[in-house]
């Protein structure tokens, strides 16, 4: 027996059941989506298992907060038949809380329920003798229709369980009659309906009648919204489809069932171990590990003995063909290595040629570009002084001409006297050298806007210069600002500014020796401000 409790769950919970396949789709479309919506919900069921938690904490909330005795008692049963398949510990400790709340209820009739509910958390956990003690320990005639059915299903699932758990064929054949004799006596107790034909297609299957399972089933595919009821239905089928030799099929089933199973946190499950096998056998090596490895940690975390036994049979046959093949993809991908190797030595060869002529070209362009830069600005500079040094010498020009005329002017009126006084008056020499200066300083500082700030950078904090209140250029400021245009002669600077040789070289020295870094390239750097 596959899925020993398909019944069981039907009597006592449902959810929304997933929606038929697509029709439009061929089944091999089919299995492929239905195997990738598997492979989100194993890597998903993390946060399934969070969600799944918060839930049964609130359940516990409630449970303690509540004062109805009565009330209490159906939460715990509800936590127990939550954690039945989710956390076996957990299940069995809540049967234990019922037990302690029965005799506030002063319901004696309750305590068959009891002994049913632990026989079932036994039986997930593989302690079958205590399952069968606890079985043995009430008598079914005392029951009401319900409890009876209940009774009956924990002792079928118990010789289902009995079943797949031994090896020795005869025995499993008997536990097999033994478990459909009680199913026999749940479909004369269950109304027909879904959960009646799911337990009738199981008795079916063993008379080798797939077809008729099938066609039962299917029609209630279309039709049936309750979760849990899906996967039974959709495990059932599949079970159907390995006895007509459809193994599509049946692989299709497992997947939606699994899925339904990841989908409402259960982990204590058959059908994502089988379906890991069957992808085993049709080469899926990899997504059958991951399927086989995802079934191991469910059942030991729902502490399912017979589950994490059939899951440890399959596991390492699974895991060793996957380390074999790994290890052969390892060996080719050594071997693409050695060749990529030594094609990637000669790429890198080839690749320090090609740099280092690059560099070369890139360095060439570099000074070309550097040398380039700097004419362009040499030629900004000489236009702009040209143009200022033409128009200074048309203004001149005019200047003297009107001077001439003055002194023509005078000596026709024979004015010697105030012509003698115009010639020696050098107001009008001195005038014109400040002007030039003051044209000289606004062409410079248009040409170059931060000149003072860059040339106070380059000197230490109590040696830094300013420009003169009327914004023009001091001496010292014109001597470095000539330096800058490329006239670093002291002589030529002296005739420039109109002072003597010792002003200008005292000047220089003296900022030479507040200045910061390397004081004997100092001038340098201002000449590449």
């Amino acid at each position: 027996m596959k899925k020993t409790l398909t019944f069981l769950l039907l009597l006592w919970m449902g959810c929304t059941c997933f929606p038929a396949d697509a029709a439009a789709l061929t089944m091999a479309d089919s299995l492929r989506n239905v195997l990738n919506a598997v492979d989100h919900l194993v890597m998903q069921r993390a946060y399934v298992h969070t969600c799944h938690e918060r839930r049964l904490d609130s359940i516990k909330v409630e449970m303690r907060r509540s004062t109805d005795v009565w009330k209490k008692y159906n939460l715990c049963g509800t936590l127990f038949y939550e954690y039945l398949h989710y956390q076996a510990d957990s299940s069995l400790y809540y049967v234990g809380k019922k037990e302690e709340l029965l005799p506030l209820l002063n319901r004696p009739d309750m305590k068959a329920e009891i002994h049913i509910n632990r026989a079932e958390v036994y039986g997930v956990m593989g302690l079958y003798d205590k399952a069968l003690e606890e079985l043995q320990s009430v008598s079914p005639a005392k029951m009401e229709v319900g409890m009876r059915k209940y009774y009956y299903g924990v002792f079928c699932g118990y010789y289902g369980w009995k079943a797949d758990y031994t090896s020795e064929k005869a025995l499993h054949a008997t536990y097999l009659q033994q478990a459909a004799q009680y199913r026999d006596s749940i479909l004369m107790l269950m109304p027909p309906g879904v959960n009646h034909d799911i337990v009738f297609g199981e008795q079916l299957l063993r008379s080798q009648t797939p077809d008729e399972v099938i066609a039962r089933l299917k029609a209630n595919l279309d039709k049936e919204t309750d979760k849990k009821a899906q996967s039974y239905l959709h495990y059932t089928l599949s079970e159907a489809y390995a006895a007509s030799g459809d193994t599509l099929r049946q692989m299709y089933h497992l997947a939606r069932t699994a899925m339904l199973d990841l989908e409402t946190s259960v982990r204590e499950y058959a059908a994502l171990q089988e379906l890991a096998w069957l992808l085993y056998l049709e080469n899926d090596t990899e997504r059958a590990y991951r399927y086989v490895a995802c079934s191991l940690e469910d059942a030991m975390a729902c502490n399912a003995r017979l589950r994490l036994l059939e899951s440890g049979k399959v596991y390492p046959v699974i895991e060793k063909t996957l380390a074999v093949r790994k290890e052969a993809e390892h060996r080719r991908t050594t071997i693409m290595l050695a060749v990529v190797g030594f094609l990637f030595m000669l790429l890198v060869l080839a690749t320090f040629y090609l740099v280092r002529w690059m560099k070369q070209l890139e360095a060439t362009r570099r000074e070309l570009s550097e040398a380039n830069d700097a004419l362009q600005e040499e030629g900004r500079v000489k236009n702009a002084y040209i143009v200022c040094y033409l128009n200074r010498c048309v203004e001149y020009l005019e200047k003297q001409e009107q001077y001439r005329r003055s002194l023509e002017k005078l000596a026709m009126a024979s004015k010697l006297s105030e012509l003698f006084k115009l010639i020696r008056d050098d107001s009008y020499l001195r005038d014109e050298r400040k002007e030039f200066y003051t044209e000289f300083d606004r062409t410079f500082l248009s040409l170059f806007p931060n000149f003072v700030q860059d040339l106070n950078s380059l000197l230490e904090d109590d040696a830094r210069l300013s420009l003169r209140q009327d914004g023009m250029l001091s001496t010292e400021l014109r001597i470095f600002a000539l330096m800058r245009l490329g006239v670093d002669d002291t002589g030529s600077i002296s005739h420039f500014l109109g002072c003597s040789l010792t002003t200008v070289y005292n000047y220089r020295s003296k900022m030479r020796n507040r200045a910061k870094g390397d004081k004997d390239s100092f001038e340098e750097r201002v000449m590449k401000l």
